[in-house]
């Protein structure tokens, strides 16, 4: 639901077009729709340019399948469904034919906003420590990519071969915002940020053996960095990594 949406019905009711009763109903349904098990935040796209986004883990395939259909016939922008499985995504195909599955990233999405215009001179650049840290980095690329924005990677370049980072260094120094995600010590986001005035979004993940505690090492490590101008997300959070890097990349 866009403001024009809300526009367009009142220059029907104002026109004699739509009666005044129409209009209020059309005007009731907006604001979210109430499902037994749900509360679908229709005005999220007016507020925030994206529709509602789905947290798919906890949920029923159906559950999934029904909120992304109703996402689907009120809203115009893309749509994403995240920590999804292809049972999930089996079920949506039942009711939004045209939806895709990225196994990597385990999101259900629909790429069908034309009006986006990914700017490559402020584009998201997302690193990460190692291939083991992919999944939560492909979850942070396509959610970025979905809300409009030009996403470059560059994965496994961690700093126990440190040379491997520093020959990425002409992608980090074009990049507008940089995404670095990292398990084990979570030592790449202070390297990263002190190599470059751009912010840096730390993403900590769940890698790593039994004193990493599944990413609260890591976590804390990001936490306490000395490096200027890094932020951090929660444990395996890509997609608010994405999120966030969406935003910042489009202030202007």
């Amino acid at each position: 639901m866009k403001r024009e949406d809300i526009a367009g019905i009142l220059q029907a009711y104002k026109a004699g077009i739509l009666p005044e009763g129409e209009a209020l109903d059309k005007l009731a349904e907006m604001p979210f729709e109430e499902m037994r098990f749900a509360e679908i935040d229709h005005h999220r796209e007016m507020r925030q340019g994206m529709p509602e986004v789905i947290y798919a883990a906890g949920k029923t395939p159906e559950q999934v399948r029904d909120i992304f259909a109703s996402l689907y016939e009120h809203s115009e922008g893309n749509l994403l469904a995240t920590r999804a499985n292809r049972e999930h995504y089996e079920k949506v195909l039942e009711k939004v034919p045209e939806a895709q599955f990225d196994e990597m990233a385990r999101a259900i999405y629909l790429d069908r906003d034309k009006s986006l215009e990914r700017d490559e001179k402020h584009n998201i650049l997302i690193m990460t420590a190692g291939t083991s840290d992919v999944p939560v980095a492909e979850e942070a690329r396509l959610t970025a990519y979905l809300f409009g924005n030009s996403v470059h990677t560059c994965y496994d370049c961690g700093v126990a071969g440190i040379h491997r980072l520093f020959a990425h260094l002409p992608e980090i120094k074009a990049a507008n915002v940089i995404i670095v995600i990292a398990g084990m010590e979570g030592a790449l986001a202070s390297v990263v940020g002190g190599l470059t005035n751009k912010p840096v979004i730390a993403v900590p993940t769940s890698v790593g053996y039994g004193a990493s505690f599944q990413g609260v090492a890591a976590l804390l490590s990001m936490l306490n960095s000395c490096a200027m101008g890094v932020s951090v997300v929660n444990i395996d959070n890509g997609f608010g990594a994405g999120a966030l890097a969406s935003k910042i990349n489009k202030l202007r």
